[in-house]
């Protein structure tokens, strides 16, 4: 890579690479507060519901870590341009899809063009921002940007759907895209590994089919129990995965080069960073609909309850974690972030009823977003300096893939967590019968559509029922997430304890460079 770099040029890429990472985000929670919407004009099964929120994830997850290889071997700006083209021209196609199908298969797509760029973001960030204290405060301010965007997300959505139709979150994206595109081309660096460029197409095949067949198969299985079919499914994913994960070592230019999880910095961030992702985005999905199903706001106030959210996320990720960092050291301060996020959950549990005083929860939101943006951001720096930078987009790619499989198995996990508490609390009331009741006692909003179909006072009846029972669910699903939080704060504690507070680029500390020295390096 050109080693003039001028500041136009990495402070323009900085801009143009957060920005693309709060698209990412803002697109994994913002069509949840359209899901009234799209229960009422798509008329979706609740099965529908969760693909239609997992699929873009799954398709991130199945796809990032070709595309992450892809970027370090024909160039990170090249791909990443790429990548917003395709998301720009995904998110017209998503915007007026006409049945529930077509709209589950354009999140699919969606998710492949996000996967094409978000990789090459961190690797063009790690390769302009050289140093120990600009990379930390480089890789800050993008995980505090994507958290923003997580919690913006349903804002976003809630003042374009107080507006317009559903189709608008997606279309929204199209200028943004477009913007990135020009900027993209005029100010970033091209940088590339100048090793061999051989992509293995059965290492592509095995990675992509599977993550998703293993995604497939606990998600049904958690929502609608074990069957033949769906282990199938499952058992083919992790083989394929096994196939994969042994054909790596034996291929001289490999997808992922397995021998940096010798890294134990690497590999514990990669599982803390999962572990987050599964309890956020979770939350996300079920606190929209707990906004507007059980307390009856709009889809505007719903974003607006959600933005302590994004402002914690900005706070941790971008001034708390670099403080903590230097005051507690890495392991310290990632189980501080991931107790703050733990003790808020823990108090949305005990505040979230159906009449709640949103001034006692607002504290417990914003700490929600401290926490879990806490903790990104220390890993996601943590993984980019412990690797050579030939491999920056490759290594971001490994970390991103565990956090979407983290967020879309969180959506799917807890998500059934939700649906299987409410169907056995819902008490579907005598006078209800037929394919109403199953509709009552399907989901939350399936309810709240059926209740319109009935007499004024058996709606009254069956929206009370599952809003009583829909928060049961909600308190133990934020219980789930508390527990897991915390068992992530241990691991923290026990794989990185011996990691350094500054890991210097080329491998300063004893294990970083340790662990370079048994990888590949390319001249």
């Amino acid at each position: 890579m050109d080693h003039s770099i001028s500041p136009a040029q990495k402070w323009g890429t900085m801009a143009i690479a957060s920005v693309g990472g709060l698209v990412i985000s803002i697109d994994l929670t913002a069509l949840h507060l359209a899901i009234p919407r799209l229960v009422t004009d798509l008329r979706p099964s609740a099965t529908q519901i969760l693909w239609i929120a997992d699929g873009y994830a799954f398709a991130l997850a199945g796809l990032l870590i070709t595309m992450g290889w892809l970027g370090d071997h024909i160039g990170r700006k090249r791909l990443f341009l790429i990548g917003v083209g395709a998301f720009a021209a995904a998110s017209t196609l998503t915007a007026y899809a006409p049945n529930a199908e077509l709209l589950i298969a354009g999140r699919v797509l969606l998710g492949g063009a996000g996967a094409t760029f978000m990789p090459s973001a961190l690797g063009l960030i790690r390769n302009v921002f050289r140093t120990h204290h600009e990379r930390a405060m480089a890789v800050g301010m993008f995980s505090g940007v994507s958290a923003l965007g997580v919690g913006l997300g349903p804002l976003v959505g809630g003042a374009l759907l107080d507006h317009f139709w559903w189709g608008s979150v997606f279309l929204c994206n199209v200028p943004v895209m477009l913007a990135m595109l020009v900027a993209g081309v005029v100010l970033l660096p091209e940088s590339r590994d100048p090793g061999s460029r051989t992509l293995d197409f059965p290492s592509v095949v095995l990675s992509a089919a599977g993550v998703v067949g293993c995604i497939y198969s606990i998600k049904e299985m958690a929502a609608n129990g074990i069957e033949v079919t769906r282990s199938l499914v499952g058992i083919a994913g992790l083989v394929l995965l096994v196939v994969f994960i042994r054909r790596q070592p034996r291929l001289a230019d490999p997808l992922i080069d397995f021998r940096l999880f010798r890294i134990r910095a690497y590999s514990g961030s990669i599982v803390i960073n999962m572990i987050a992702m599964f309890s956020i985005i979770a939350q996300s999905l079920v606190f929209a609909q707990y906004w507007q199903f059980v307390l009856g706001w709009s889809p505007w106030q719903a974003g607006l309850a959600g933005l302590p959210s994004a402002v914690g996320g900005m706070i941790g990720g971008a001034a708390l974690s670099p403080l903590l960092t230097n005051l507690l050291g890495r392991a310290r301060a990632i189980a501080v972030g991931l107790v703050i996020g733990a003790g808020a959950f823990g108090a949305s549990a005990v505040l979230l009823h159906q009449h709640p005083n949103y001034l006692l929860v607002f504290p417990a939101i914003m700490f929600t977003g401290v926490g879990v943006s806490v903790t990104l951001a220390i890993t996601s720096d943590t993984i980019l300096a412990t690797v050579p930078k030939t491999q920056a987009g490759a290594a971001s790619a490994t970390s991103e893939t565990a956090s979407q499989l983290g967020a879309a198995l969180g959506i799917a996990l807890l998500g059934s967590v939700v649906n299987a508490v409410y169907r056995s609390e819902i008490s579907v009331p005598s006078g209800i019968t037929g394919d109403l009741a199953a509709r009552v006692g399907g989901s939350l909003a399936e309810a709240v559509e059926a209740a319109a179909d009935l007499p004024a006072d058996l709606a009254r009846q069956a929206v009370a029922a599952a809003r009583s029972a829909f928060v049961d669910a909600l308190h133990i699903n934020l219980y789930c997430t508390v527990a897991l939080a915390l068992a992530a704060a241990v691991t923290a504690l026990v794989t990185l304890s011996s990691v350094p507070k500054i890991i210097s680029d080329g491998g300063e500390d004893q294990e970083a460079q340790a662990a370079t020295d048994v990888l590949p390096q390319h001249s």
